[in-house]
């Protein structure tokens, strides 16, 4: 412990002796690049594979942080975006999970959602993502836009809309993939109509470029790792797509069809490709002041999901993604100049492998079902407090949630019910810990490691009466049927993420030290000489200010 804090003050301590704490000249644009489910170990895994213009860019040019892990245990999209643009926990930044349920109002409620607001030209959808209305913190780029009375501006783009909306954060402009109909859209929260170079890339159907076609391997098949391990029992196809190389998108320009790219590569071509078209006609980079865009790429996520991380459609997508990003990268490199660009790459969360394949290999592994232990503590509730009402509302990842209204027309106390409803989750196979949300406000929870992580994803109105967190290698979704592979919890495979930044003034460095992900949003603040955003409590990750003078860099 002494150790770690006394190389914690030398690192601070050089930082203060550097030379600046602030670029010599401000970067014409920030590109913030989240790959979702890019766990920490695939770009090592594969970096002789890539292109010397594409990650690997960033991993020979970029100081690297190879050992990023988030602090909290609740590892879902909405809390990995909130924890990277903000820098903050969940009861800073709002964010408890993708979803929760709101115990006020009695219902469920969806992380960027908005009832005041709906996509331009289109009817109010419930729970459709439409404002960061629900995010309780300023992100990086609301700051710089603050910083610079509005001379900076923010774009944010993803397929999903949580992607796009929570980096957008409150000053910033949002699209999105409407699946359904292959096109970017975005809310009245936005904009009151569409900018016409919106509608022009739209109306030229740039998804339908793909009807017909199939998601083929990249190289030779000789190349890949996972060649064997294209037919597996547990995967789970996407309409017609198939679990089997060539995977088929359809010849037909319908909702299935347009759904179905969000699960291939060609998911994350198409949002570069509209990247490109809004660096151009938003002339990003050219204002004279610098302009921060994010881009959550999202198709590594959706295939990780359906056939798992140790499959060969994601070891070919992330081929695929490093071809974009080099496409993207040089792109940017002729309209703005990489020496003039600070490009971040970082992830929102990690991935475990399939359960079934786990326990395939001798593993402990299994797969757990929500709707059944719900019933299963309800049952237990009735017998031990001799009454005939259900007290578990439902189960919203990672909290199941009580009904308080009904255990006090009881006569019960809430944190006996509570206390009840912990102990009989621990009971069931694949539950490793259940901490109640009383215990969580009064501070009555343990020390270690793992108890500071479900902390840092507790909300004290958004969380639920309990907390779950499953056993290592145990699937945890409602959607327990239609997924292959997770991520959501508090274990390495999940907090584990690459950070990548490489620009102007940053030295080329590999760094090994334990560092958090939610330290990005208060570096970039320091680097841009700007406040950090409301809810931030990261360190600054000193290394991207010091030259290779100043550090030994470890042998890659």
């Amino acid at each position: 412990m002494k150790c770690r804090s006394a190389r914690s003050f030398i690192l601070v301590l050089l930082f203060c002796l550097s030379s600046s704490a602030v670029a010599t000249e401000s970067p014409k644009l920030v590109l913030f690049l989240t790959i979702d489910q890019l766990r920490g170990d695939m770009p090592w895994r594969f970096k002789e594979r890539f292109r010397p213009d594409g990650i690997r860019y960033l991993m020979d040019h970029g100081t690297v942080f190879a050992n990023a892990h988030y602090r909290h245990a609740a590892t879902f999209t909405a809390t990995g975006h909130a924890a990277l643009f903000t820098g903050g926990t969940a009861a800073a930044h709002g964010f408890v999970g993708n979803e929760w349920y709101d115990t006020r109002n009695g219902r469920r409620v969806y992380c960027v959602e908005d009832s005041t607001h709906s996509l331009i030209g289109q009817a109010a959808e419930v729970h459709s993502g439409t404002s960061p209305r629900n995010l309780t913190s300023t992100t990086i780029g609301d700051e710089l836009v603050l910083a610079s009375s509005g001379r900076s501006r923010l774009f944010s783009v993803s397929i999903k809309d949580r992607g796009a909306i929570i980096p957008g954060g409150y000053l910033g402009k949002a699209f999105w993939y409407e699946g359904g109909a292959g096109r970017f859209v975005t809310s009245t929260y936005y904009y009151q109509k569409y900018p016409d170079w919106v509608i022009e890339w739209n109306r030229a159907r740039h998804a339908d470029r793909y009807l017909g076609q199939q998601w083929r391997l990249l190289e030779s098949p000789d190349r890949y790792v996972h060649a064997g391990q294209d037919e597996r029992p547990y995967e789970k196809s996407f309409k017609s797509l198939g679990t089997i190389f060539p995977h088929p998108f359809g010849s037909i320009a319908s909702p299935d069809f347009y759904q179905t790219l969000r699960f291939t590569p060609m998911g994350d071509a198409l949002t570069a490709a509209f990247v490109k078209e809004l660096i151009d006609q938003e002339k990003l980079g050219r204002s004279g002041a610098t302009d921060f865009l994010a881009v959550s790429l999202s198709a590594t996520d959706y295939i990780g999901h359906a056939f798992g991380p140790n499959s060969l459609e994601a070891e070919d997508n992330l081929l695929q993604l490093d071809k974009t990003l080099a496409d993207l990268l040089r792109f940017i490199d002729q309209r703005i100049g990489l020496k003039n660009t600070l490009v971040v790459l970082a992830s929102d969360h990690g991935t475990d492998a399939v359960p079934e394949y786990k326990r395939s290999l001798g593993i402990p592994a299994g797969r757990l079902k929500p709707d059944l232990f719900a019933e299963q503590v309800n049952q237990q509730l009735k017998k031990q407090f001799t009454v005939q009402d259900d007290f578990v509302i439902g189960f919203w990842n990672p909290s199941l949630y009580l009904d308080s209204s009904r255990i006090s027309a009881a006569g019960l106390d809430i944190e006996d019910v509570e206390r009840a409803a912990a102990e009989a989750m621990l009971t069931i196979p694949g539950i490793a810990l259940a901490v109640t949300r009383t215990d969580l406000l009064s501070g009555r929870v343990g020390n270690w490691p793992i108890h500071e992580r479900v902390k840092r994803s507790f909300h004290p109105t958004r969380s639920g009466n309990v907390f779950i967190v499953q056993s290592p290698s145990w699937f945890l979704h409602t959607k327990y049927e239609q997924l292959s592979a997770m991520h959501g919890s508090p274990y390495p495979y999940d907090t584990h993420v690459p950070i990548m930044i490489a620009g102007p003034g940053v030295p080329a460095l590999t760094v090994h030290r334990r560092v958090a992900p939610e330290a990005v949003a208060a570096t970039l603040a320091a680097y841009l000489g700007i406040e950090s955003p409301t809810g931030s409590s990261g360190d600054v990750l000193v290394e991207i200010f010091r030259s290779e003078q100043f550090t030994q860099a470890p042998s890659r």
